[in-house]
């Protein structure tokens, strides 16, 4: 308990969360220069290949993101409330599902990669190379989701520090094999993809080094813990909630894009230009988000109430500053970043007609940025699941309410109120969640859904 006994401050809420905002900076350069040394191939198709090929096993590997949120908020408790021999079963659950669920994608790799291309279809020439790229990449997924427990794992443990290693190593070793297989050996779309499965593996390897106090701990290897029916049930409960949250979360962005395309191909690309806005408020949040899974999570199993709602009130307050800064910056230099992200000049005025609803969503979507980090700390994924189910729901009706009469405004009104919707009915389960981190909560019953 000696985590939660330490006062909960600014200066711990940023020990956390900026390794996190650095390390996601990092993400989009190496997606860069995997793009620049397959150009300097002087040929359209491998570019095309590259990009279709990381963005199908990227969105595979994202159904398994529930294992990092869900070991967050598994491990932070377990931190919590001092049980370390459980800290370090937790590490060992986490990399057996990695690796399962890694060996289970290289098993079913046709079937998966055929399904992938016939939602996104290619030219016959960048398909081809791009099932070779993915038939390379693949043979690092084992590697790729068990970082997602370790990553999961060390944040619980306010190690972001590590994180940000991890990330900015796999990262610098990627960087230089492709400049080495690609421009050296002229390995071309398949040394892209060694390079990454090199890195990835790596960055394992690394993350095993990070992890190094965990196997100390005998209790890493007990397997009579490991295995345990209920702790194993309530680790398959969170993550399955996560996972159907996730979905639910995917299909609400999948649906903007496909309804976006019934207003034309120019409506469709300033869109598709637009989320990035989102994308950037999400990874510049997620480092505090990620502090309040850690802070309310370790509240959480030492049964502090007062810790807790520090936690979630510190955290937040970062969220506001983080958030009300976007929206200062989209709303002066939006343009500007637009023109940067497309050189269309259809593109570039269609855009620009929508971005007032870039400055308000950081701070409409603030709330549920910050509760989705509260409620994983927490575990408190059954609400979490439930909140989304009924967000899904508002956003589908003000979507067929607002987008015959308004537009691509009503369809951006509809994803808007959508992240107010998320925000206001995970606020109402928080006195809820307050109450079972109560000493006097028998923390065995199921959670209420009243």
């Amino acid at each position: 308990m000696a985590e939660v006994a330490r006062a909960v401050t600014h200066a711990r809420v940023l020990k956390i969360a900026l390794p996190i905002v650095i390390s996601n900076a990092t993400v989009p350069i190496l997606g860069a220069v995997d793009t620049g040394v397959v150009g300097q191939m002087g040929a359209a198709a491998p570019i095309g290949a590259v990009g279709i090929g990381a963005v199908i096993i990227t969105g595979i590997y994202w159904l398994f993101g529930f294992l990092r949120m869900g070991t967050t908020g598994l491990t932070s408790q377990a931190q919590g409330a001092g049980q370390v021999g459980e800290v370090a079963a937790l590490l060992t659950r986490a990399l057996m599902i990695g690796f399962a669920g890694g060996i289970a994608l290289i098993a079913l790799q046709v079937p998966v990669f055929c399904a992938a291309f016939q939602i996104s279809p290619a030219s016959e020439e960048v398909e081809s190379l791009a099932r070779q790229y993915m038939a390379i990449r693949v043979w690092s997924a084992p590697a790729m989701i068990a970082l997602f427990g370790m990553t999961g794992w060390l944040i619980a443990q306010e190690r972001t520090r590590a994180v940000l290693l991890l990330q900015v190593a796999m990262n610098g070793i990627n960087i230089l094999l492709d400049l080495w297989f690609v421009l050296g050996l002229d390995w071309g779309v398949a040394g892209v993809a060694r390079a990454t499965v090199i890195a990835e593996w790596g960055g394992l390897a690394l993350g095993f080094w990070f992890c190094r106090d965990a196997f100390a701990v005998p209790a890493w290897c007990d397997w009579p813990r490991v295995f345990d029916r209920e702790r194993l049930k309530n680790m398959a409960s969170v993550n399955g909630d996560i996972l159907l949250r996730s979905l639910m979360l995917q299909i609400i962005f999948i649906s903007f894009l496909f309804w976006g395309s019934d207003f034309g191909d120019v409506t469709l690309a300033a869109n598709q230009v637009l989320l990035q806005f989102l994308s950037i408020t999400a990874h510049a949040l997620d480092g505090f988000a990620f502090a309040a899974e850690a802070l309310v999570g370790q509240a959480f199993g030492a049964r502090s109430v007062a810790h807790l709602r520090r936690g979630a009130l510190l955290t937040s307050v970062w969220g506001v500053v983080v958030c009300v800064a976007l929206a200062v910056i989209f709303a002066s230099f939006g343009g500007a970043l637009i023109d940067l992200m497309a050189k269309a000049p259809e593109v570039q005025l269609e855009a620009r007609k929508y971005l007032i609803y870039m400055a308000l969503a950081p701070v409409l979507g603030l709330a549920a940025y910050m509760l989705d980090g509260v409620f994983i700390g927490a575990t408190r994924t059954r609400d979490m699941r439930n909140m989304m189910a009924l967000s899904l729901l508002v956003y589908i009706v003000a979507a067929l309410v607002l987008a015959p009469s308004m537009g691509n405004h009503g369809l951006w009104l509809a994803l808007l109120i959508s992240f107010v919707a998320r925000g206001i009915t995970l606020g109402l389960r928080y006195p809820a969640l307050e109450r079972a981190a109560s000493p006097l909560t028998d923390l065995t019953k199921p959670p209420s859904i009243l």
